[in-house]
């Protein structure tokens, strides 16, 4: 089956700048109600939000991001670009609705960059963070926006598990006006000493509805609160849960909304198939699945599970590896990496890769 598979309390000022204003943040959100599906409706924005743009020239940021992206071949903004960063770039808060691969990674990366240019980093204390529920999002997430990022002078470090923190720890007292974080290793660093957050100015989650399914609310709670609360908050989801519908209606002052692209729609354009099989053939029929030509990701429960389809497909012949939480940072890199260029053919793994990697000409999921 076809299936393009992309997947504080501090009261400080915000210095005026071009790309940013100071406002205090009011007392009281704008509620959602109830919505299909047992879903939170979308809130209202109060103040109308700037028209979209129709081209990246057309927005008011650094010609130094404008040439990057001309390098990169990107002209016109996708609909979630165009509808927000004319917004994000005059510092209104966002509240963004739309499927992993709709391009908000430049979304609300440009706008931090924007922010970000010219201006010194200091030790320890960053100017902006964006939170990702794994390591492979943060780290895509860090290397999609590198070359922004150079273009302007913006150092950025990312803080996951899995990898030294040591080497973390250094680059943070080194000083960094970005980072890109899971929560849990954030969290490690800041009560280390290693990042104190009350200079930030702009904080972005992404994917917020899997942080929230993976556990991580109470950390990402905890980070926000040490954020100064006139700063700029994003918020970028596929879903808004009871949970996403919380960090909103909390950390989120007169946000810009947009919905766009949503994943019902693309359910649409996929072939689905179901198969039945009793539980001593399921073995086989997966293995004959996985050694089909073209590429295919596996999905399973556990850990355990994951490597023994791996190993059993592999001693079949199956060009296969293993992708899951118990396996080392550069091994998880390795095998993604393995993976989009083709000399693994079939990834089986645990729900970290179920949303946030992004690899083109995927063929199957199962």
């Amino acid at each position: 089956m076809s299936h393009p598979y992309r997947t504080g309390t501090s009261t400080r000022s915000r210095p005026s700048r071009g790309y940013g204003r100071q406002r205090p943040r009011a007392a009281a959100r704008p509620r959602t109600g109830g919505g299909p599906s047992g879903e939170f409706a979308l809130p209202v924005t109060v103040t109308p939000a700037l028209p979209p743009v129709d081209s990246f020239e057309a927005l008011d940021m650094p010609a130094a991001l404008k040439r990057t992206l001309a390098k990169q071949g990107l002209t016109t903004p996708s609909e979630i670009q165009a509808a927000t960063l004319p917004n994000s770039l005059a510092g209104r808060d966002v509240l963004g609705r739309s499927r992993t691969g709709s391009g908000k990674t430049l979304a609300f990366g440009l706008a931090l960059l924007a922010g970000l240019d010219g201006r010194a980093a200091e030790p320890r204390r960053p100017l902006a963070i964006v939170l990702a529920p794994t390591r492979e999002l943060a780290q895509q997430v860090a290397d999609s926006l590198e070359p922004y990022a150079r273009s302007v002078g913006v150092r950025t470090a990312t803080v996951v598990g899995g990898m030294p923190i040591y080497r973390q720890s250094r680059a943070l007292r080194q000083g960094v006006h970005l980072v890109v974080a899971t929560p849990g290793r954030l969290r490690d660093l800041m009560e280390r000493g290693d990042c104190v957050l009350d200079r930030v100015e702009s904080s972005v989650l992404d994917e917020a509805d899997q942080m929230t399914d993976m556990g991580f609310m109470p950390q990402v709670t905890a980070i926000l609160q040490e954020v100064p609360a006139d700063g700029r908050r994003m918020l970028f989801s596929a879903t808004l849960d009871r949970n996403v519908d919380t960090l909103v209606r909390r950390f989120l002052n007169d946000p810009v909304v947009h919905s766009v692209d949503l994943s019902e729609g693309a359910v649409s354009t996929m072939e689905h198939h179901v198969v039945h099989v009793s539980p001593t053939d399921k073995k086989d029929v997966a293995t004959r699945i996985a050694a089909r030509e073209g590429r295919v990701i596996m999905f399973l429960d556990t850990k355990r599970a994951v490597d023994r389809m791996a190993e059993h497909l592999l001693a079949n012949g199956v060009l296969a590896a293993p992708l899951h939480g118990g396996r080392s940072q550069p091994q998880r890199t390795r095998t993604l990496d393995q993976f989009k260029r083709g000399d693994v053919t079939a990834l089986i793994a645990t729900n970290v890769a179920a949303r946030g990697i992004h690899v083109d000409g995927l063929d199957l999921v199962v």
